[in-house]
C-alpha cells in the first residue's frame, strides 16, 4: 500500500535530506587514495549520529536476506553496482576506482535516501560520460515526478535518456517509496512505459535511483548475499534522490 506523507512529515524529511546531503558530501571529500572503506563507513555513521539522527541501514534486514545489513553507509566499487558492505571490508580506494556513496538517514522517524558515485583520482572519457549520464537521468526522472503522471512516466524518461548513449540499465534494480520504512510501495523502476505504473499523487514520497553501466545489463549476487555486482565485471554508476510529489511539482529532500 502507498502511504502518502503530511506536509509536517515531508517538512520533516527536507530536514533529514538536508543532513543526508551534508553527510555524503563528507563522504565524498575523504573519498581519496588509501582510505579503508571501513574508516568511510565509521566517519559516515558518527556523522549521522552526530545529529541525533540514526543510520537507516545499519541492522536493516530486507525481505529474503539471512543476515541484517552490516554497515551505515553501503559503499560499492566498480563493478559492484550497489549494496557494498563497507564496515567489514579490508579494502582501500585506489586511483581509478569508482565510488558510489549510498545512505539512509532516520529523522524524528522518518527515513530518507541518498546516492552518489564520485571517482578517486583520473578516469577515461568514457567512464566520466558514465557518471555525467547517469546524474542526469536521474533528474529526466524527477522532472517526470508530477501529479497526475505515473511512475512509469518516470521509468520512461530515465531510459529514453539513457538509450543513444549506449549505456546498459540494470532492470532488476530499482527505486522504491520511502519514509515510514527504508523500502515501502510503490517500485520505481528505472526502465518502463510511460502512462503505466502507480498515478503520482500529492504527498507520495519516492527514491528515484538509476543504476547503469557501461557493460551488459546482467547483474550477480556476491556471496556477501548483499552486494550486486555487474555479471561482466563493468563499471556501473548510481545516483538517487529522495522526492516528495506536492501541488507544487517534484521536492528533492536529499539536497543542501
Amino acid at each position: 500500500m502507498i502511504r502518502p506523507k503530511t506536509k509536517e512529515e515531508i517538512q520533516i524529511l527536507r530536514e533529514a535530506g538536508k543532513r543526508l546531503y551534508f553527510v555524503l558530501q563528507k563522504l565524498k571529500e575523504k573519498s581519496v587514495e588509501g582510505v579503508f572503506l571501513r574508516d568511510l563507513d565509521a566517519l559516515g555513521e558518527s556523522m549521522i549520529r552526530s545529529g541525533g539522527d540514526i543510520p537507516s541501514f545499519l541492522n536493516y534486514t530486507p525481505e529474503g536476506a539471512n543476515r541484517p545489513y552490516p554497515s551505515s553507509i553501503c559503499i560499492s566499487i566498480n563493478d559492484e553496482i550497489v549494496h557494498g558492505i563497507s564496515s567489514e571490508s579490508e579494502r582501500v580506494l585506489r586511483d581509478g576506482d569508482v565510488v558510489t556513496l549510498d545512505a539512509g538517514l532516520t529523522h524524528k522517524g522518518l527515513i530518507v535516501d541518498s546516492a552518489i558515485t564520485v571517482v578517486v583520482g583520473s578516469v577515461s572519457d568514457k567512464v566520466q560520460k558514465l557518471l555525467d549520464v547517469t546524474e542526469r537521468s536521474l533528474y529526466k526522472g524527477i522532472d517526470q515526478a508530477k501529479i497526475g503522471n505515473h511512475i512509469g512516466d518516470i521509468s520512461y524518461a530515465i531510459e529514453q535518456f539513457v538509450k543513444p548513449y549506449g549505456f546498459s540499465i540494470y532492470k532488476e534494480l530499482v527505486g522504491h517509496g520511502v519514509g515510514y520504512e527504508v523500502h515501502e510501495a510503490p517500485y520505481v523502476p528505472n526502465v518502463g512505459k510511460a502512462g503505466t505504473g502507480p498515478i503520482l499523487e500529492d504527498g507520495m514520497v519516492i527514491a528515484i535511483e538509476p543504476m547503469v553501466g557501461l557493460g551488459f545489463d546482467k547483474i550477480v549476487l556476491a556471496k556477501d548475499g548483499y552486494t550486486y555486482k555487474t555479471a561482466d565485471g563493468s563499471i556501473s554508476a548510481h545516483f538517487e534522490h529522495t522526492i516528495a510529489i506536492t501541488n507544487d511539482g517534484p521536492i528533492i529532500l536529499t539536497t543542501e
